[in-house]
């Protein structure tokens, strides 16, 4: 295995990583400014009332895009295991 090849693929999983992370970190920290705007709007501070919108927000998100953080995931899966069956072929 050339170190390209495994540069490429931790470069791969970096990404991965990031597009499966980055719409359920992108809601929470919209939800997250909202509450606290509206907490400081209303000199409300208590901290359940940060905690279980985001949450929410968190689950919500993975609810509704799980079919396609499940399909981009197992596409990744795939690619490794070829590339493993590619590697014990040239051994």
């Amino acid at each position: 295995m050339s170190p390209e090849l495994v540069a490429e693929i931790y470069r791969n999983a970096l990404i991965m990583t990031l597009m499966l992370g980055a719409p359920v970190l992108g809601v929470t920290l919209v939800v997250g400014t909202i509450v606290s705007v509206l907490q400081a709007a209303t000199q409300v501070n208590e901290m359940t009332l940060t905690f279980i919108p985001k949450a929410v927000a968190a689950g919500g998100t993975m609810w509704l895009l799980s079919g396609w953080m499940l399909d981009q995931w197992l596409g990744y899966t795939r690619e490794i295991y070829y590339l493993i069956e590619n590697v014990q072929a040239v051994f």
